[in-house]
């Protein structure tokens, strides 16, 4: 029997309405290659103090750690929820296929995560939330000489 997208949403919601009965937050992600579950991420912000660990991210990490590489080309991210626009730009560092998501964020908005006014500030519609300020200093660029210097260096 296939597994369909709506089938692997169905899990995602599942663990994302699990995640939200305990110490973790309403949102889950798996992700899939070759049709098989390969990792799977609950929301962790509250639980564990990490303002970056939304549930894409989380799973992002876990497949790496499963298939040991950080290119996740040919696999599919499912979400319970459409992404934020950092889990949205993990999946695209990821090189993720796919991003499927259940809910959307006005359903998010409505019980209170709405990332609106993060998306405005990513289409450039407003200033964002902590303006980048750069300041040039002089070695402001020896870390990447030391990385093209590198003999051993893995190019992603």
């Amino acid at each position: 029997m296939r597994t369909t997208d709506e089938d692997r949403l169905t899990a995602a919601c599942q663990l994302a309405t699990e995640s939200a009965a305990g110490p973790g937050g309403p949102f889950a992600a798996m992700v899939v290659r070759d049709g098989v579950a390969v990792a799977t991420g609950t929301n962790r912000v509250t639980a564990d103090g990490d303002p970056t660990a939304h549930a894409e991210v989380v799973a992002l990490r876990a497949a790496g750690a499963a298939l040991g590489t950080f290119d996740l080309a040919g696999c599919t991210l499912y979400c319970s929820c459409q992404p934020c626009p950092m889990c949205q730009a993990a999946a695209w560092w990821a090189r993720v296929d796919r991003v499927v998501f259940a809910a959307t964020s006005g359903d998010a908005a409505d019980a209170g995560f709405d990332d609106a006014a993060l998306w405005a500030a990513v289409r450039g519609e407003v200033e964002p939330p902590a303006p980048l300020e750069g300041i040039r200093i002089p070695t402001a660029t020896a870390a990447f000489e030391a990385w093209a210097a590198n003999p051993e260096r893995v190019e992603y």
